[in-house]
């Protein structure tokens, strides 16, 4: 090999030695500024919310759960918090910029407002809780709350005295009026004879306007036991400085002698998923995820001990018919509260029709007049 290379021209060796620092050059040139670019690109994950990361509630469950989730994964969290509908394509152009690869729009508004931003990075995969979102590299998803409302409402049922059920909801939207029926199933399977009374607040999250809304229900009608759709707590808080029972949502409410457990959604068992494929370069594969009882992501947790063991084995039997998929919730014939059969004996109400055009209420609603 020497011999060999001592035939090679002064000149050759020199272009020999040349291209050899050269290659070396490129080879570290790759591994110290290609690598890790490419690393941090899918190690960062978006979320932009709507409240605060420590607000209970809506954005505190989603940021809990994203967090773990990218923890998991050893991703590094980007997060805007407290974004309006106005600042979400500059919370998303921020993200960017930082190099999310991956960005979770947790706000019903916030699609339609950065439409143009989402199509503008088809590289970009977004993900969105808002109903009817469409884009290539758009993932709509979703939990399937309603069981957890289903089985919030025997509860509900098995625990008035009053026959009454008051429930605090922000406005008529698909998902809460998904969620008033279910919940309204469930009471009514326990209860034929309850009524729930739906009060709405007309705001997402507004403490004083909610608690004023709770305490006008609870004095006009003498409901005993209260669930809501809000985003924050002022109906748990209101309802325990009246001492009326109730029943939380997203928010893991502290012990209390009137609260009788909450509608959780593990939202990090979701993610975890996501983001894992996300990773593998499979995002946007599914247009529409759901998560519900049977990935243990849907839960009615805290219930106490006071709710007694005859309630608390009818509540596990109901949820292990809901896992088994032995009984769908919205199974006919069902009726709505004008006494119209909408759903015949034996069919089941497709996921499409509860997504999209649920906008009607099952037998035994009631509203709060004026």
């Amino acid at each position: 090999m020497t011999n060999l290379f001592r035939m090679i021209p002064t000149w050759g060796r020199w272009l020999l030695g040349i291209s050899g620092v050269l290659l070396i050059m490129g080879m570290f040139a790759m591994v110290f500024s290609f690598t890790p670019e490419q690393s941090q690109k899918h190690e960062k994950i978006g979320m932009v919310l709507p409240y605060g990361t420590n607000a209970p509630g809506w954005s505190g469950s989603h940021y809990q759960g994203m967090k773990s989730a990218c923890e998991s994964f050893d991703a590094e969290l980007l997060v805007r918090e407290n974004v309006t509908t106005d600042g979400c394509v500059q919370a998303i152009q921020e993200l960017l910029d930082e190099g999310a690869g991956m960005i979770f729009l947790c706000g019903n508004t916030y699609p339609s407002a950065a439409q143009e931003i989402i199509t503008q990075n088809p590289k970009t995969a977004f993900a969105t809780t808002a109903i009817g979102a469409d884009a290539p590299n758009l993932t709509v998803y979703f939990a399937r709350m309603q069981q957890g409302r289903y089985l919030a409402g025997a509860l509900a049922a098995m625990r008035t005295k009053s026959n009454v059920i008051g429930y605090v909801a922000s406005m008529p939207k698909a998902p809460v009026i998904r969620e008033i029926n279910a919940f309204t199933l469930g009471a009514r399977r326990m209860n034929p004879n309850v009524h729930v009374v739906v009060a709405w607040s007309g705001v997402w999250a507004e403490p004083e306007t909610e608690a004023a809304t709770t305490r006008r229900l609870i004095e006009k009608t003498g409901a005993d036991v209260v669930t809501y759709h809000q985003d924050d707590q002022a109906v748990p808080d209101t309802c325990e400085t009246l001492g009326v029972e109730y029943i939380g949502f997203n928010a893991w409410l502290p012990e209390s002698t009137n609260c009788l457990g909450s509608v959780i959604c593990r939202w990090d068992i979701y993610y975890r998923h996501v983001i894992q494929q996300y990773l593998k370069g499979e995002q946007n594969v599914v247009k529409n995820r759901w998560i519900g009882v049977d990935q243990g992501a849907i839960w009615l947790a805290e219930v106490p001990e006071k709710i007694g063991l005859e309630t608390g084995y009818a509540l596990v039997n109901l949820r292990h018919e809901i896992e088994s998929r032995r009984h769908p919730i919205f199974r006919g014939p069902i009726r709505d509260n004008t006494g119209v059969l909408r759903v015949s004996d034996g069919e089941v109400v497709r996921d499409d029709t509860l997504i999209y055009r649920m906008d009607w209420f099952v037998e035994g609603v009631e509203f709060l007049g004026d």
